[in-house]
């Protein structure tokens, strides 16, 4: 018998896909929820924050839970190596690795990588530079089932970038991907060198080879000196 949280998720889910909540439409509040399933507040905002997680729906204070317009995907933001979108511009790409090392996962990035709580996974997180000026703070979980070297890796020797070291040995197949605007903490206001006030732009990646996630990394860009795009064709 599956988790009463994901009997909701589930149930969520074929609404979606059938066409009975539709994009933009407002979801049960986590007490409607609780109430329809005969289970906890808490075990509804489990299946909620789980559709949050991947993408399929936004959660607003205040307003509600409401379904997203699309799931993200990789035909929307290319993957692209930071080192070598920075060269292409003609600038100089530089890296400063603030950490990296191998850590314990819990709940929230166990789910995100589809690992069990507990089990070991890398982390890291580096300092990307353009110019000389901070560019990006990217922090990273990875599987170490499809990169067992990579707390032994040394990023920006030669240009090396987790994106491009990944690549190398998990070849990316899909990603997901979730961008939103965030108030800067006063630990990212100073390691992105923004001003008071400035906006900062985060990118919620998930990453996948053939045989399952590889990696989930949240990227950090100051909002005055990067911008998203891109051209699809339909």
């Amino acid at each position: 018998m599956e988790p009463r949280y994901l009997t909701i998720k589930h149930t969520l889910l074929a609404r979606i896909e059938s066409g009975v909540l539709a994009a933009g439409a407002r979801v049960a509040s986590e007490n409607e929820l609780a109430g329809e399933f005969g289970v906890s507040r808490m075990t509804a905002r489990r299946a909620l924050d789980a559709l949050a997680d991947e993408g399929v729906l936004i959660r607003t204070q205040g307003l509600g839970t409401f379904v997203a317009d699309e799931r993200p995907s990789s035909n929307l933001v290319e993957i692209r190596n930071i080192a070598e979108e920075i060269h292409a511009r003609g600038h100089a790409y530089a890296c400063e690795v603030l950490a990296l090392a191998s850590q314990t996962a819990d709940a929230k990035y166990a789910r995100r990588l589809g690992l069990d709580e507990g089990e070991a996974v890398f982390f890291s997180r580096l300092l990307h530079f353009e110019n000389g000026l901070p560019i990006q703070l990217e922090e990273r979980w990875v599987n170490p089932r499809f990169a067992p070297a990579y707390g032994e890796q040394q990023f920006g020797a030669g240009d090396l970038t987790p994106s491009r070291y990944l690549n190398q040995v998990a070849p990316l197949t899909e990603a997901d991907h979730l961008i939103e605007a965030v108030a800067a903490s006063s630990s990212l206001q100073q390691q992105l060198q923004l001003s008071d006030g400035e906006p900062c732009l985060k990118v919620s990646r998930r990453t996948f080879g053939p045989a399952g996630i590889v990696s989930y990394a949240q990227l950090y860009h100051p909002g005055s000196r990067f911008r998203l795009g891109g051209h699809v064709n339909y």
